[in-house]
């Protein structure tokens, strides 16, 4: 009994589009851009610096924005969110946002994409908190 109640419990949690955030860690991706590693899960705490639209991608359009990391080595990282799934992210210039997906180096800070649920469950789900609100 204590398992389906469980169940319902997370199924209701997914419809009603919540999700646990876990605890932004800066380092990881300052450890990840310092290494020139890639395909790192990582969560993300920082700002908004730039907003650079939605475009057109290979299979789906993505929202891109940059964010300067809160702590760590104020690495200004590119992030990449799906609209398909997270559907538009409303974001202002200094808006706090936290940031979980799979990080990629590249020389000017790297890329943070992966932002949302994977629908064929193969990749690990990420999310943009922004605004009291997640996208995933």
């Amino acid at each position: 009994m204590t398992r389906s109640l469980a169940f319902v419990a997370v199924a209701a949690c997914a419809l009603a589009g919540c999700a646990a955030t876990q605890p932004a860690n800066d380092a990881a991706v300052c450890a990840a851009y310092s290494s020139e590693s890639s395909r790192v899960e990582v969560i993300a705490d920082g700002t908004v610096t730039r907003l650079l639209g939605t475009q057109e991608g290979r299979l789906s359009p993505h929202e891109g924005f940059l964010v300067r990391l809160a702590t760590g080595c104020a690495l200004v990282v590119r992030v990449e969110a799906n609209t398909d799934f997270t559907g538009p992210v409303p974001l202002a210039l200094g808006q706090r946002v936290v940031v979980k997906g799979e990080y990629e180096y590249y020389p000017l800070g790297g890329v943070i994409h992966w932002t949302h649920h994977d629908p064929r469950g193969r990749h690990e789900g990420g999310y943009i908190e922004s605004g009291g609100r997640l996208y995933f």
